[in-house]
Parts: structure tokens; C-alpha cells; sequence
């Protein structure tokens, strides 16, 4: 038996590194799924109850893995089921390629049953690439570039295939004008601030005496580096609620949640510092930050869209939070961490300048 384009599609995937795709069956997605069923387990299919469910579930994955979450549904209200999910991800910044049926080809404006305009409904979702495939070539640089922007971009995106091309023979591209050839593999570059800017935070850093850290899902990789740029700097950390991973809640010095479902300490170190370094964190209640003006702060997020729209930030780094880290460290003053004893009340932990 050929390959059919369904069977592309689930090879392609699996050169991906894909390992497992959450979703619900459909008749508009029947070819890929009997392509999966084919694959024989080399790639895990973990039916949801519900396709917005399947959605959300590919995000955890992308979330709790680092990895590429992928979801699929058939065509009409398969796909529209996905689209919450889908911004969960969009809104969190973690990629996430979505895979839905379609009419036939042949049935297509013709008000056809489930007939949706599936690249519309998804043109906001997943903005960074959405496409309809037309023919069997077309496939493999839909699933390239759907899968290498996601990734890249820590984003959404969508690949729609009618029911009928699905069952198709695959064809690779010819060597022809008008055709794409396309590869796989991609590697996250280093992302990490300039010296002089790394100089800059570094210098502010060591300024202030009541040093307060906001660490955030961007810092979820960078523990280490946020424990030792902690301890340096004697500071006191509170974490958003999609970073409440990045430390440790037994730390002494760490304050726990901020915001709404927060502390009081995260509330009391965010209004009595005097410093603020901001990790990896797009954190949106501005009111329970430090009153604006009150004072200097740095900001690490490697998305330049997130700088400085929370709060107005000193000195602004672009970089990988444990890359950007550990790149200003050296340049951090050692300061001295005092515990003070209230009577009736816990310690908690007092910042001196060495």
C-alpha cells in the first residue's frame, strides 16, 4: 500500500520529535487517524472526553515538557472546540500546532454540512501560520513551517486538511518552478543581553538596598540561576502564578504567589522594596507591583513585545532568563542577608549592603 498523505503527516510529525498528539476522532480527520493507527504506537494518541479539552491538554504538555504540544479534531465543531485551548497557549506563549479536518476539496463553498472557514476561525489564534492544504505536495512544507513557527515563535499554529486529500497518495514536490522543498529541524538559538546593558542592570542592582525579585514562567529553566542572583543580592522573591515553579517554596526568602490569589509578605515585599528585577514574567496586576516611580527596576524576558509594559523598567535585557542570568552574576556585589527577630512575630529576612 502507498503512503497516503495522512501517513506524510504522521511520519513527518514523528521526525519532528512528536511523541504523543491529544485530540477526539471525527470523520474529517478519519485519514490521519488511521494513519496514526498504522503508525503503531510510535507516536501516542490520548483521546480527550472533548476537543477544547484536547486543546488545553497539548498545552500542559507544552508547558510541563518544553516541548511542541500538538492537538487534533475533525472538521466544524471539532475545530471550533479547539480555539479556547489554542489561545491558552497563544495567551502563555507556548507553542502549539493544531491539526484539523476539512470538507472535501470539491465540496467546498458549497454550503456544504459542517462547512466552516476554518483558516478565518483560526486567523487570530494562530496568526503565525495558518494554512488550508490544497495538494498532497503542498503537505510537507505546511507541516514544516507549521511546526518549526510554533516552536521559534512559542506560539500557535494550524494545519487544515480536507478529508478527501488526506486519504490521497503522498507526492513529494517536483523539481519544478512554483514548488516548495522544505526540511526539518530546528535548535533554539542563545539569547543573551548586550555587555553594556548587563552593566547597566548590574549597576542598579547593586544600588539598592531592598532588592525584590519577580520571577515568571520564563524563568521556569532557570532555578539555579535565580538562587544564586538571589542570594547575591540578598533579595526576597515572589512568584506569578505560571512561575510558581522557578523556586523552591521552602526557600526562606521566598514569598510564595503575587496577586490577586497571592501573599501579604508578596504584598509587603513588592511595596517596601527599593529595587525590582523582573524574570520571565508578563505578571498583569499592576497594582500590586511597586507604586510606579517608586523604584529602579530590570527587566529579563526574551520576547521584546514584554519589556517594559508591566512596569516602566530602568534598563530592559533581551536575553534567555537562565543565559541572562548567568551572564550577570559575575557582575553582582555580594550582599549580606540579616535575619531580624520581631517579638510575636516570624522572623523575616532583613537586606544589608556589605
Amino acid at each position: 500500500m502507498s503512503q497516503t498523505v495522512g501517513d506524510f503527516v504522521v511520519s513527518r510529525l514523528k521526525a519532528w520529535g512528536v511523541r504523543r498528539i491529544f485530540g477526539y476522532p471525527g470523520d474529517g480527520i478519519n485519514g490521519v487517524f488511521g494513519a496514526l493507527n498504522r503508525a503503531d504506537g510510535t507516536i501516542e494518541f490520548v483521546q480527550a472526553r472533548h476537543e477544547e479539552m484536547a486543546a488545553f491538554m497539548a498545552c500542559a504538555h507544552a508547558k510541563f515538557t518544553g516541548d511542541l504540544g500538538v492537538c487534533i479534531a475533525t472538521s466544524g465543531p471539532g475545530a471550533t472546540h479547539l480555539v479556547t485551548g489554542m489561545y491558552d497557549a497563544r495567551c502563555d506563549h507556548q507553542p502549539l500546532l493544531a491539526i484539523v479536518g476539512q470538507q472535501a476539496r470539491d465540496a467546498i463553498g458549497g454550503h456544504y454540512q459542517q462547512e466552516i472557514d476554518l483558516a478565518a476561525l483560526f486567523k487570530d489564534v494562530a496568526r503565525d501560520f495558518v494554512y488550508q492544504a490544497a495538494t498532497p505536495a503542498q503537505v510537507r512544507h505546511l507541516v514544516d513551517r507549521a511546526v518549526r513557527i510554533a516552536i521559534a515563535k512559542r506560539t500557535v499554529s494550524a494545519v487544515i486538511l480536507p478529508n478527501d486529500l488526506q486519504k490521497m497518495p503522498y507526492e513529494e514536490p517536483a523539481r519544478v518552478h512554483g514548488t516548495v522543498h522544505s526540511g526539518t529541524g530546528y535548535r533554539p538559538p542563545r539569547i543573551a543581553a548586550h555587555q553594556a546593558d548587563l552593566e547597566d542592570a548590574a549597576e542598579i542592582l547593586n544600588a539598592g538596598e531592598r532588592v525584590a525579585i519577580l520571577a515568571g514562567a520564563g524563568a521556569l529553566q532557570a532555578t539555579d540561576q535565580l538562587i544564586e542572583v538571589s542570594d547575591r543580592l540578598a533579595a526576597g522573591a515572589a512568584k506569578a502564578l505560571l512561575g510558581k515553579a522557578a523556586l523552591p517554596d521552602d526557600l526562606p526568602w521566598v514569598t510564595g504567589s503575587i496577586g490577586l490569589l497571592g501573599t501579604k509578605p508578596s504584598w509587603d515585599l513588592m511595596n517596601s522594596c527599593d529595587t525590582l528585577l523582573m524574570v520571565g514574567s508578563g505578571f498583569p496586576y499592576s497594582e500590586f507591583l511597586p507604586p510606579e516611580g517608586q523604584v529602579n527596576a530590570v527587566q529579563i524576558d526574551i520576547d521584546p513585545a514584554m519589556l517594559s509594559i508591566r512596569y516602566p523598567m530602568t534598563v530592559n535585557l533581551v536575553g534567555d532568563a537562565s543565559e541572562t542570568l548567568a551572564a550577570l552574576l559575575p557582575l553582582l556585589d555580594q550582599k549580606r542577608r540579616k535575619m531580624a527577630r520581631h517579638r510575636g512575630k516570624q522572623r523575616r529576612p532583613m537586606v544589608e549592603t556589605a
